[in-house]
């Protein structure tokens, strides 16, 4: 009997790490870029590090509390219709002025003159090594990469799935002329065929001058990284983006924590910031933003216009699909304009920011 179960649990072990091998688990660092890694003050004992100490679960949270809850969902974690959407032709879009166009959850677009920039693009219908898993909302999901024109920047703000896609990647190569990362995400960009001339990888604070009025550093976010059962191999990140004489903020994942107020004291104040509101819970309270954080976070950044992101397209916590709009709508006052476009919707900095409530249904 215990010959035949430790032969089962061998066969598991071997089919578990045969499938880890594919290739959207992505690649671990080595040679001259963990080179460059490990002489990061952000990385200690063999991992990245957050700026405060950072659980990924909170003390009184557990794997079982985590299955209880995805057993015990509320009835709305997923719309009970399709989205409300529009197709703006990109590759026709007019942009004098930077034109943010999101796509759900935190994937956008942005157009500034002639520049064309890409965000954690997740084209492929689904936030999972297993495309049965984690899909899209119907209505969520309606642009394709042939939709893009060719982008001169793609930023990636960590390697979780739901902000780097293997399958939406790979299609986005020979459209990218340079990807702009943080350490060590280049690694998995490799491992996939992009070229190493391709990839620029950042570590907090490092700024990159593209052109005369385009600049971008890289600054810090509360979270973590990891495509397979091993953790904080690469780093994560939020972005100052400089363009054109405006100002955004590109925010990635993170808990609250006071990074929001040097950032906002160091390069505020911005224009416009896309911050993450949505897909919290309690359990893993100090990786994500519950939605009252969203909103404090944008005023220590110093922002004049909010555009909330991370939500309305994957269901990734047990919280009702609209409850974040809702929570983040009730917490915000005149100080900072809100701005809710619906997928798809153009959002012009200094001209038109849409805020019609969409998605009460």
């Amino acid at each position: 009997m215990m010959i035949g179960v430790l032969g089962i649990l061998l066969v598991l072990l071997v089919v578990s790490f045969l499938f880890m091998q594919k290739a959207v688990f992505g690649k671990n660092p080595s040679g001259t870029r963990l080179e460059r890694i490990m002489k990061s003050p952000n990385y200690r004992d063999g991992a990245f590090q957050n700026l405060s100490h950072t659980s990924v679960m909170a003390e009184d949270g557990s794997y079982w509390k985590m299955l209880k809850d995805y057993f015990n969902k509320p009835e709305f974690v997923i719309p009970p219709k399709e989205l409300p959407s529009i197709k703006t032709d990109l590759k026709a879009l007019n942009a004098e002025k930077p034109t943010i166009v999101w796509f759900g959850h935190s994937s956008y677009f942005i157009k500034s003159k002639d520049i064309n920039i890409l965000i954690d693009p997740v084209f492929s219908g689904s936030a999972s090594p297993i495309s049965v898993f984690v899909q899209a909302f119907k209505g969520a999901d309606v642009y394709e990469v042939e939709d893009f024109p060719e982008i001169d920047i793609l930023f990636l703000s960590h390697d979780h799935y739901d902000h780097l896609d293997y399958e939406t990647i790979l299609k986005l190569i020979p459209k990218v002329k340079k990807f702009y990362t943080s350490l060590g995400v280049g690694a998995h960009l490799e491992h996939w065929g992009v070229s190493p001339y391709k990839i620029v990888e950042f570590d907090w604070w490092e700024t990159t001058k593209i052109s005369d009025d385009i600049l971008i550093t890289a600054t810090p976010a509360r979270h973590f990284s990891g495509r397979g059962f091993v953790r904080a191999k690469s780093l994560w990140s939020s972005f100052v983006l400089s363009i054109h004489g405006y100002k955004l903020f590109l925010g990635g994942d993170s808990g609250y924590d006071s990074h929001f107020e040097e950032i906002g004291n160091k390069y505020g104040p911005f224009d416009i910031a896309m911050l993450e509101n949505g897909q919290y819970n309690l359990l893993w309270h100090e990786i994500h933003t519950l939605p009252e954080e969203t909103f404090m976070a944008a005023k220590y950044l110093k922002t004049k216009v909010l555009m909330p992101v991370h939500w309305a397209k994957f269901p990734l916590a047990n919280h009702e699909w609209n409850e974040p709009i809702k929570r983040l709508k009730a917490a915000a006052n005149a100080e900072i304009i809100l701005t809710t476009p619906m997928i798809g919707e153009p959002v012009v900095i200094d001209s038109l920011y849409p805020d019609k409530v969409w998605w009460e249904f």
